[in-house]
């Protein structure tokens, strides 16, 4: 649930008359793609987590490595965490991440609702990356290790 508010915030979008369609494609694309990233990590309390479900071939049944696994996903909750952290504090200080101003269209310097909306619908991004973390160490504390998982 902390992706799927930025996802929601950004499909409007599609609908501007001044995007192009390849634009209107990469903002669908990206919203997709962060929802179906973002559910990966059922995989960490679900059955299909933990063993292949059975319509994966060659695969089937057999245990998910936990190594592989909790190094996954221990890679992306710090990609997402630090990602996002720098992201917050390029917008509290109002640049972009090389320094530079925002632009005057930028989302956060739009004012009154626009901003306060684009705010409350990006702000749960910061929990993504931290709340992988706290998912990757559960998944790692219940399962069990051997030398070849």
């Amino acid at each position: 649930m902390a992706v799927a508010p930025s996802s929601i915030w950004r499909l409007p979008a599609v609908l501007d008359d001044g995007i192009g369609p390849g634009e209107q494609a990469y903002i669908v694309f990206l919203s997709i793609l962060s929802e179906a990233l973002a559910f990966t990590a059922i995989g960490l309390i679900a059955r299909w987590g933990e063993v292949f479900p059975r319509w994966i071939p060659l695969l089937r049944g057999r245990r998910v490595p936990t190594r592989a696994t909790v190094i996954t996903s221990a890679t992306a909750a710090t990609i997402l965490t630090l990602g996002t952290a720098l992201t917050l504090v390029t917008q509290i200080l109002g640049t972009t991440i090389r320094g530079d101003a925002l632009p005057a269209n930028s989302p956060g310097e739009a004012g009154g609702w626009e901003t306060a909306w684009f705010y409350v619908c990006y702000a749960p991004l910061i929990l993504w990356g931290p709340l992988l973390a706290v998912l990757t160490i559960a998944y790692w504390k219940r399962r069990p290790r051997s030398t070849g998982a």
